[in-house]
């Protein structure tokens, strides 16, 4: 019965990871990255939400939190998803997305760097998303903190038990083969969006409004 209730709620995970502003949220800090960070941002996210899940069970265990106390960790998510889409736009608007190639030994490699045009050479780029995977992470525990309750109910419901910390770890990795898929298809998409700035700019832009659009629709709906 254990093993049954592990795999209902590993695929729950699964289904549940395809949420839009999840998605959104691993798009943002992926967009022309290469991959080694694709990966450690859908890995982030996916380890942040279940660490809030596993926190959030025990905390529910002893104390009563309030509906209103759990759901500002959902409008700190949103919130944080908007800023994260204005940040990118700001970054097209702005011209400070830069993209170089140069040969070694035959080999192309390619360079993004974010800043003005002459940052690259002194050293002295600015880009809040160089460490993305942090972000994500901390964004997939303010996600987690919001449907806290609500899935947690949902989690002991589906396996007729009680929520354990085996239970979070077969959700979290659930949600992690889902988003690291999805870190796939973005890394095949960067690889389109790194041939030139022009491409990369624009793939920029779409996640900018998107990113905006989706945590307005979440965050007034």
């Amino acid at each position: 019965m254990l093993e049954t209730g592990l795999l209902i709620v590993f695929f729950y995970g699964m289904l549940h990871a395809f949420g839009p502003d999840h998605l959104t949220a691993i798009a943002d800090f992926s967009i022309g990255r290469e991959r080694r960070r694709v990966f450690k941002v859908a890995l982030g996210f996916a380890i942040g939400h279940g660490v809030s899940l596993y926190l959030f069970a025990l905390l529910l265990q002893q104390f009563d939190l309030s509906e209103d106390l759990l759901s500002w960790g959902d409008i700190a998510g949103v919130s944080l998803l908007m800023i994260m889409g204005a940040y990118l736009l700001y970054l097209v608007l702005a011209d400070r997305i830069h993209l170089s190639k140069h040969s070694h030994d035959g080999r192309e490699h390619i360079h993004i760097w974010y800043g003005k045009s002459h940052s690259h050479a002194d050293g002295q780029t600015t880009d809040v998303t160089k460490r993305g995977w942090a972000m994500a992470a901390t964004l997939g525990v303010l996600m987690g903190i919001g449907g806290a309750r609500g899935m947690l109910v949902s989690l002991a419901a589906l396996s007729e038990q009680a929520v354990s910390s085996m239970m979070i770890f077969s959700f979290t990795l659930g949600v992690a083969i889902i988003f690291v898929v999805f870190g796939f298809a973005l890394m095949l998409l960067n690889q389109k969006l790194m041939q030139s700035k022009v491409l990369l700019r624009g793939g920029y832009s779409l996640m900018g409004v998107t990113s905006i659009g989706v945590g307005g629709y979440l965050l007034f709906s």
